[in-house]
């Protein structure tokens, strides 16, 4: 009788409902953010400053409103609703003028954008330059009488705003505070896994990476291991942090000015289909995560565009529309590593 009670209570304690908590309990917490649909919303990294002397020639420019529309309709085609426009505050006056045409452009075609703001690397100052780079971006793309606000990306009422860390000596803590005066506050959404200050955050997002191996010469190292090691410690240690997925074609920096002949291989394509489908091996299908990052959409001297489509091996194949995170092409910047 002993046995077969102890077999009973260790049955009834295998089976507990999942509602249950405490050290009993095995199962993962569920996600605090997900989609608003049954995949997450798809996003590009879109860089604005082409036409720059400083930048490559790209047969276009950032500066031109037929271009920016075409773009816009080209994305929405793939199934694209937003560009994460990089963006340096008034470091950059071109690429500044080239975001209000887009957030303009955005407006009046029903798309969507959003700000990623590129930390200065400047030691003394980051923090004080931060803010006010924000309250400049705020105030004049932001506000209701701001031309093209109500393109601006949002999730659940509140503006996305991404970083992009340089030098690493912003105080983001005070940034925090001074946007938390906004109505409403923004989300802020960091680079890679959280640090120190990720109680600054709202959330994190994936980026070109080939892992911990490192570069390979043949660019075969795509980000398995690195997008393994995201999803799966955002899914384990940071439920109540929002997950961007990253999703990239190519990598291969040797056009940049800054170039440290770092490449990754499309693989004919299948780079792109792996990274952009990769979130669904860490997330069931009542759990996707709310946004999903192609990195990038027309960084040339990086070489991860894909706006002129994802390289095929000489198939002929174009993207196809990307109408749900399952729907990835099969054959379809500044230094931002």
């Amino acid at each position: 009788m002993l046995l077969r009670d102890c077999i009973i209570l260790y049955l009834s304690f295998l089976f507990l409902p999942s509602s249950c908590s405490g050290p009993a309990s095995l199962q993962a917490a569920r996600l605090k953010y997900v989609a608003a649909g049954p995949s997450p919303e798809v996003v590009a990294l879109y860089e604005a400053w082409f036409g720059h002397p400083r930048h490559v020639s790209v047969g276009y420019s950032s500066h031109d409103a037929a271009t920016i529309s075409s773009q816009i309709h080209h994305a929405q085609t793939m199934g694209i609703t937003a560009f994460v426009v990089d963006w340096y505050g008034d470091r950059e006056p071109f690429i500044d003028e080239s975001y209000a045409l887009m957030q303009q452009s955005a407006e009046k075609n029903h798309f969507h954008v959003a700000m990623m703001y590129d930390e200065t690397s400047n030691e003394d100052d980051a923090t004080d330059e931060a803010m006010a780079d924000f309250t400049m971006f705020h105030d004049t793309y932001l506000l209701p009488n701001a031309p093209g606000h109500q393109a601006y990306l949002t999730y659940e009422g509140r503006p996305v705003i991404f970083i992009f860390p340089k030098g690493g000596h912003t105080d983001w803590s005070k940034v925090r505070a001074l946007v938390n005066q906004w109505n409403p506050a923004p989300l802020l959404i960091q680079e890679n896994l959280p640090g120190a200050d990720a109680a600054a955050f709202d959330g994190f997002y994936a980026w070109i990476n080939p892992g911990e191996k490192g570069w390979s010469a043949d660019g075969n190292n795509w980000g398995e291991e690195y997008l393994s090691n995201f999803y799966t410690n955002m899914k384990s240690k940071y439920p109540d942090k929002i997950i961007v997925g990253g999703a990239w074609a190519s990598f291969n920096d040797s056009k940049a000015s800054w170039s440290l002949n770092r490449r990754i291989s499309a693989r004919c394509g299948q780079t792109f289909t792996d990274t952009f489908n990769f979130w669904r091996r860490d997330f069931p299908p009542d759990e996707p995560i709310p946004f999903l990052m192609i990195e990038t959409w027309n960084d040339y001297e990086e070489g991860s565009a894909i706006e002129r489509g994802v390289p095929d091996c000489g198939t002929g194949q174009q993207p196809a529309p990307l109408t749900s995170a399952a729907d990835a092409a099969p054959a379809a910047p500044q230094n931002k590593l």
